[in-house]
């Protein structure tokens, strides 16, 4: 991490509008019309599941989790994560993402899905979903969906659309 002093914390409720601020910076407005945020209209990121990453008191990174089913299977949605860019090529995101994916794990949670850059997330595990197993709504590039075992085995058989799960949903 060279020579910053970086801190990793669960999200706070007073952590959502710098986060968001960031998510405008690093994405742009377009982002609402992807798969991903689409999924977020209907259910929130779990807090103690969503981290930020602070150089002092400055937010300079955060990943998210939400709750989603592949079918009627339970699974996390990760994502988005982002960092600012003076700060990338530092492993900020590296930190963010095992930190996610072990808390995940340790809670229970047995699969990870996100829409990302497979040579960026292979590093921890991620691995391109099969085509055909699973769909989403709205656009998505198929060869940018991918899925983390938190547990062996986790998503043999598992195939459907993946969408919000509706027992964690707020509509």
């Amino acid at each position: 991490m060279n020579d910053l002093s970086l801190t990793i914390r669960s999200e706070a409720v007073g952590d959502a509008q710098a986060i968001e601020r960031l998510h405008e910076r690093t994405f742009g407005p377009g982002r609402f019309v992807l798969s991903a945020y689409r999924i977020r209209e209907h259910v929130d990121h779990v807090l103690d599941l969503s981290f930020t990453a602070r150089v002092g008191t400055l937010l300079v990174g955060s990943v998210r989790q939400l709750p989603i089913c592949v079918g009627d299977t339970p699974a996390l949605l990760l994502g988005p994560l982002t960092v600012e860019p003076p700060f990338r090529s530092r492993g900020v995101g590296r930190l963010l993402l095992e930190r996610a994916l072990n808390d995940a794990k340790a809670q229970g949670h047995r699969l990870v899905l996100l829409v990302g850059d497979e040579p960026y997330y292979s590093r921890v595990g991620f691995k391109q979903v099969p085509k055909g197993r699973v769909t989403m709504p709205g656009p998505v590039d198929y060869s940018r969906l991918l899925v983390i075992e938190l547990v062996e085995g986790a998503f043999e058989g598992v195939s459907g659309p993946v969408g919000p799960d509706w027992s964690k949903s707020r509509t």
